[in-house]
């Protein structure tokens, strides 16, 4: 078995008030209510429509050697696998890894182009992060979200490195980063202001 030696992190988009997504999430408005057409425009315009000059963010988020992520984050189909889904992001997904995607129903791996393959986990946030940190040698896993999947390797404990992009709006209600996890100790990093986001990264001491 290969050991692991990368960091286990997360980078995840917020608001000011701390919500990842607002309410009222939908296929048509994945982000939900954010004050926008719902994909994301508000939440996500320092990565859409600012790319030069978060480059080292943006490139950061899909840097780590496997990828977790919530089935919510995968995708609006509940319960069995009843629809051929594979994801947001079209035949070519950005994470040519391979992504480990936690879910109550079973459903046999699915590859992808790019050399991503999904592999979806029945059996616990645990057993994912073993999963990935075997399969990422000695690169990183990233948690990828959505809040309340990182907000579950928080409370266990499980995260080494915390890498947040604030966006100057609020929206008061929704998915919340933090919701339900004990009080942490961070050590912040680095951070890096920019026109529509700030970049804050802070190691997770407790």
């Amino acid at each position: 078995m290969t050991a692991h030696t990368g960091k286990v992190i997360c980078g995840i988009t917020i608001s000011a008030d701390g919500y990842s997504a607002g309410l009222n999430q939908s296929e048509e408005r994945p982000f939900g209510d954010d004050g926008g057409d719902g994909w994301g425009d508000k939440l996500h315009a320092w990565y859409s429509d600012t790319p030069d000059e978060n480059q080292a963010e943006i490139d950061e988020m899909t840097a780590a050697k496997a990828f977790i992520m919530g089935r919510n984050m995968f995708g609006p189909v509940r319960g069995d696998w009843d629809r051929d889904w594979n994801g947001w992001w079209g035949d070519d997904p950005p994470y040519h890894a391979p992504v480990f995607v936690l879910t109550h129903h079973p459903r046999d791996p699915q590859p992808m182009a790019g050399g991503t393959t999904y592999h979806f986990v029945t059996d616990g946030i645990e057993s994912a992060l073993a999963q990935a940190r075997e399969a990422a040698g000695d690169g990183d896993v990233a948690i990828i979200g959505g809040a309340t999947t990182v907000n579950q390797y928080l409370a266990a404990g499980l995260l080494d490195e915390l890498r947040l992009h604030i966006v100057p709006l609020t929206l008061g209600a929704g998915t919340r980063l933090f919701e339900g996890v004990p009080p942490l100790e961070l050590e912040q990093v680095k951070s890096r202001g920019a026109k529509l986001v700030t970049h804050v990264t802070y190691r997770v001491l407790s």
